[in-house]
C-alpha cells in the first residue's frame, strides 16, 4: 500500500507512470521471459556486456566481476577504441587472480555510436556507463533485447529522455528484468539504517532538508587539431548539457535522491539561482560552476540544495534532514534530538562498499532466478528532480515538475556521428553560449 507521503501531485506512483507511459514501438515485441533471463544455479555463466568504457564503466565492470557469482565479461562497446582498450587492460589488472573472468575476444570489442547494439546482443546482463545523454536509447535497447541491467545515474539529461526511460521501465517490469541504478547510497548500510529509523518515526515528521555537493575543479581534456567538434565534446562530455546535464544532474543527483528517498516523495517545483562565477573559460563548455535550488514538495516541505565546483573552497558532500523530533546528519550516520542528545549512531565498522553491494545484490538475484530490482522509475524521478533544478537556475524561473516532464524538451543531436554537428557549437572565438538567468526561457 502507498502512504500519503508516497503520493505527489495528487497522484500515486502507479498513476504517474500510467500517465507518462507512451510505449515506444517495437519494445513489446520481445518475449516477456526467455531462458537467457534466468539461471538455474551458480554453475551457469552469467555473461556481461559493458557499454561505456570510461572510469565509471571500468569500475562498475570490475565490481560486477568481483561478485560471488559465476560471471564473465564477454563484450565491450565504446565510441572510442582507445578508451575501450584502456578499460579492458585496467579491468584485468584490477581483478588480479579473477582476471580470467574477462573473456572479450577482439571480435567482441565494438566501437562507434551503434556499437552498443552488438555488445548487448551477446550478454545476459548489460552495464550502461556511457555519458548520461545516451542512457535512454541504450536502456531502451537493453530492455528490447530482454537483458538485466545495471545503469549509472543520471538516467537522462532532458525531460524527453526521462519519458523514454519511464516507458522502457514499465516494459522492463513486464518482462521481469532486474534493473539497478547506481544511486549507491540506497545500497549503503548506514543510509539504510538511517532510513529505517525515519520510517519508524525517530525524527517525527520531516520539516526541512539540506543537501550539498560542493567540491573543487574537475578534469579537462585539451582540444586536438584532429578532433571534430563532436569528438571534442564527447571527450569533454562533462561540460555539455546534452551529454552530462550539468553537475547538478551528474553529481548532485545523489544528494537530491537521498532527500526524495527519505521524504518518500518528489518535489513539485524548483526555484533557485546559479551561474559561472569562477569557472568561466571556454574549456568549460556551457555548464555553470554553482547552483542553489529551493525544492518544494506538495506538503510545503522545502529541500535546500547547493552544489559548486570552486577550486580551493571548502568541500562538503552531505545531507541533513530535520524533523519534529530530531535531525539526521547523514555523513556522520547520526540522529540527534533538538537538544543535541544522540538518539542513534550507526557503527561505522559495519559500513560497506555500496558500489560493490549494488552489484553483489543484483547478480545474486539473477543467479537465483529472482526478480527483485526495479530501480529505473526512481532513477528517473531523481534525475528529473535534478533536471528541474538546472532549468530553474538557468532561467531564474520557478519550474513545475509536471510542466517540465510533459514539455518534450530534448537536448539531443539530430544525428549521432563524428562528422555531425552537436546541439551546441562554439562561436568564432571558441566560446560556447550559456544560460542567462532572467533571460533564458523554457516554458511560458
Amino acid at each position: 500500500m502507498e502512504s500519503e507521503q508516497q503520493k505527489f501531485h495528487g497522484q500515486g506512483r502507479r498513476d504517474f507512470v500510467k500517465q507518462t507511459s507512451m510505449l515506444a514501438g517495437g519494445l513489446l515485441a520481445m518475449p516477456i521471459l526467455s531462458k537467457a533471463n534466468y539461471f538455474s544455479g551458480s554453475s551457469d555463466v552469467i555473461k556481461i556486456a559493458l557499454i561505456g568504457c570510461g572510469g565509471r564503466g571500468t569500475g562498475a565492470a570490475t565490481q560486477a566481476l568481483s561478485t560471488k557469482e559465476n560471471v564473465q565479461l564477454v563484450a565491450m562497446a565504446d565510441a572510442f577504441p582507445d578508451r575501450l582498450n584502456d578499460s579492458y587492460n585496467n579491468i584485468k589488472e584490477a581483478l588480479g587472480d579473477k582476471a580470467s573472468r574477462v573473456n572479450v575476444p577482439e571480435k567482441n570489442k565494438f566501437t562507434g555510436f551503434d556499437a552498443y547494439k552488438q555488445a548487448i546482443a551477446l550478454a545476459d546482463v548489460v552495464i550502461l556507463t556511457t555519458p548520461p545523454g545516451f542512457r535512454p536509447i541504450h536502456f531502451e535497447e537493453a530492455v528490447k533485447q530482454g537483458k538485466h541491467i545495471f545503469m549509472e545515474k543520471p538516467v537522462a539529461t532532458d525531460p524527453a529522455g526521462i519519458k523514454r526511460v519511464l516507458d522502457a521501465a514499465e516494459i522492463a517490469k513486464s518482462k521481469k528484468l532486474n534493473v539497478v541504478v547506481g544511486l549507491q547510497r540506497r545500497y549503503q548500510n548506514s543510509y539504510r539504517e538511517l532510513y529505517k529509523r525515519v520510517q519508524d518515526g525517530m525524527i517525527g515528521d520531516i520539516l526541512s532538508m539540506q543537501v550539498w555537493w560542493n567540491q573543487g575543479a574537475l578534469w579537462v581534456k585539451p582540444r586536438k587539431p584532429e578532433y571534430t567538434e563532436m569528438e571534442y565534446q564527447m571527450r569533454n562530455w562533462y561540460y555539455f548539457n546534452w551529454l552530462c546535464g550539468d553537475h547538478i544532474v551528474e553529481q548532485h543527483i545523489h544528494n537530491i535522491d537521498v532527500g526524495n528517498w527519505f521524504k518518500n516523495a518528489t518535489p513539485v517545483t524548483a526555484g533557485g539561482m546559479g551561474g559561472r562565477a569562477v569557472r568561466t573559460g571556454k574549456e568549460y563548455g556551457e555548464i555553470f560552476d554553482h547552483h542553489f535550488v529551493e525544492y518544494r514538495y506538495a506538503d510545503g516541505v522545502v529541500m535546500n540544495s547547493q552544489c559548486r565546483h570552486w577550486k580551493d573552497a571548502p568541500s562538503k558532500v552531505d545531507e541533513e534532514i530535520v524533523g519534529t523530533k530530531g535531525r539526521i546528519y547523514c555523513d556522520k550516520a547520526q540522529i540527534v534530538d533538538h537538544k543535541g542528545k544522540v538518539l542513534y549512531q550507526f557503527d561505522k565498522s559495519k559500513e560497506n562498499n555500496p558500489y560493490q553491494t549494488e552489484h553483489d545484490e543484483l547478480f545474486a538475484a539473477i543467479a537465483k532466478g529472482q526478480y527483485k530490482f526495479a530501480d529505473a522509475q526512481r532513477g528517473a524521478e531523481a534525475t528529473l528532480s535534478a533536471i528541474i533544478g538546472r532549468l530553474a537556475t538557468y532561467s531564474g524561473q520557478i519550474i513545475d515538475w509536471k510542466t517540465a516532464l510533459n514539455s518534450g524538451l530534448n537536448l539531443q543531436p539530430q544525428k549521432y556521428a563524428f562528422d555531425a554537428p552537436p546541439p551546441v557549437v562554439p562561436d568564432a572565438s571558441g566560446n560556447y553560449a550559456y544560460a542567462k538567468p532572467g533571460i533564458t526561457k523554457y516554458f511560458s
